[in-house]
């Protein structure tokens, strides 16, 4: 007796990636702008507002380096946790009362989808947040994003006191808080 098989494809194996996060420079405002204008076109900010961000806390200001260039950011902060700032507002200062990191913006173009780029970056700056001894980490989801951020550990709130503060991130847009703690981190 032979026995047919029939020929299987070999799994196409994903090109190793040799992206990383990497602390942004002054210099990448121009690739964030760019960044920027193809993930929230419908959001846009001023590059003086990314500049303030990178001022203000260099720490939280993260490029993802893909070798060939820029594929993404994310800014954060530390700040009041139930008092995201509008967009596009130049801040004047960190709260020296701050209680959360918020985390203002991670946008990754399209090819940089699905590799774990943006969960990396949520346990970088989870990281920083322990190191600061804040209790929480912050953020507005905007295009449909709360899954993702579900996935992440994030829970939405809707404190009634947001509701104008949150009108300049559109009709979709959430509030969510992820605990900060070691057991949180990945």
């Amino acid at each position: 007796m032979h026995e047919h098989r029939c020929a299987q494809p070999l799994p196409t194996a994903r090109p190793e990636r040799a992206w990383h996060w990497r602390q942004m420079v002054p210099a990448d405002l121009d690739a964030v702008m760019h960044i920027a204008g193809q993930v929230h076109p419908q959001f846009p900010e001023d590059r003086a507002v990314f500049a303030n961000k990178l001022d203000l806390y260099a720490e939280g200001a993260l490029l993802l380096d893909s070798g060939q260039g820029p594929v993404g950011y994310c800014f954060a902060h530390p700040w009041h946790g139930a008092q995201p700032p509008p967009l596009n507002t130049i801040l004047a200062r960190i709260p020296a009362s701050a209680d959360a990191l918020y985390l203002h913006d991670l946008a990754l173009l399209p090819q940089a989808h699905g590799g774990g780029a943006g969960t990396a970056a949520i346990a970088i700056l989870l990281a920083k947040a322990a190191g600061l001894h804040l209790e929480r980490c912050c953020l507005v989801a905007v295009n449909g994003s709360v899954p993702f951020w579900s996935r992440q550990g994030f829970v939405v709130t809707a404190p009634v006191e947001l509701h104008a503060r949150l009108a300049s991130y559109g009709a979709d847009a959430h509030f969510m808080v992820r605990s900060v703690t070691p057991s949180s981190m990945r």
